[in-house]
């Protein structure tokens, strides 16, 4: 479940985080020049969160009125610099999350929001099937676990268990990791279509982390296809030096991966000597929620 705390930052405050990267991917956040909107740089006036802030208020003043708002009425009504709200406006529309008319000039919702809520609501429901079984296996396997679903070429983790103990690892849920270098994102990416792989590597790279990322196509494509044999993924100091990372696939109804559970721990933690337990204890917690996901229906959701 989302969990929102009263300091701001990407670690006391995922929801806010999440939020934020969503809105800086559709420039929303900031201008061609670098500079936030609404204002001078380096001002309170035009800080983030006023910018989060401001496009929030404008969604929420848009689903208000049946017949839509025009800039001025936004402007006027929100006290917004007209600037900054036709800027604002034009990346919302842009993006499909407002739709403007072109005879009257006023904006309206657009389709993109429904499929917006859909995607939260569905993978809320999913959080909520896998945190019983995300905790029986924490406390099983003593490493803190992830729920991670896949989300424009990235993995987002939905969900987190933390491991007790002095080690933390330093995530948070709405934070967004490569595919290529995490076991999560391997396997979220292993039973994709290699057409959609190559659309995926085309648009993010294959950036290199450690010296133990994977960069290379031939060689991704390699590990992708032992994933699916052996039905878990390993990251082995490829997205963390120090870290070692295993994941399971979690299907929904049709058999399609919907998201993936993670171990994360260090080497000490996953030596050889573990591993073998760590791993069959996560597929078949992965098997769990599989089977629960299709028991509640909340996979078609997902």
């Amino acid at each position: 479940m989302f969990r929102c705390l009263v300091s701001f930052g990407p670690q006391s405050f995922p929801a806010y985080s999440l939020l934020f990267n969503i809105l800086n991917k559709c420039s929303i956040l900031r201008t061609s020049n670098n500079a936030w909107i609404g204002g001078a740089m380096a001002t309170s006036e035009a800080s983030p969160a006023t910018a989060v802030e401001r496009a929030l208020n404008i969604l929420e003043a848009a689903a208000q009125r049946r017949d839509g708002l025009t800039n001025s009425e936004i402007s006027r009504k929100l006290g917004i610099p007209k600037s900054s709200a036709s800027y604002i406006l034009r990346t919302l529309e842009r993006r499909g999350y407002l739709r403007r008319d072109a005879e009257t000039a006023r904006y309206r919702l657009g389709l993109k929001i429904l499929s917006l809520g859909g995607d939260a609501q569905g993978n809320l429901e999913l959080a909520d099937v896998a945190l019983p079984f995300m905790r029986a296996l924490g406390e099983k396997i003593r490493l803190t676990v992830h729920l991670a679903v896949l989300d424009q070429g990235e993995a987002v983790y939905v969900e987190k268990v933390e491991a007790a103990g002095f080690f933390k690892v330093n995530t948070w849920v709405g934070r967004r990791m490569f595919l290529h270098s995490t076991s999560v994102g391997k396997c979220l990416m292993a039973w994709l279509p290699k057409q959609e792989i190559e659309t995926i590597v085309k648009q993010h790279g294959l950036k290199k982390r450690t010296p133990e990322t994977i960069t290379n196509m031939t060689k991704l494509l390699a590990e992708l296809e032992l994933v699916k044999q052996a039905g878990y993924a390993v990251d082995d100091e490829e997205n963390s030096l120090g870290a070692r990372c295993l994941g399971a696939p979690i299907f929904d109804a049709t058999g399609n991966v919907t998201a993936a559970i993670g171990a994360s721990g260090t080497l000490t933690q996953m030596d050889e000597s573990s591993m073998p337990k760590i791993i069959e204890a996560l597929k078949e917690t992965a098997r769990r929620v599989s089977r629960q996901l299709l028991r509640s229906g909340a996979a078609g959701a997902a």
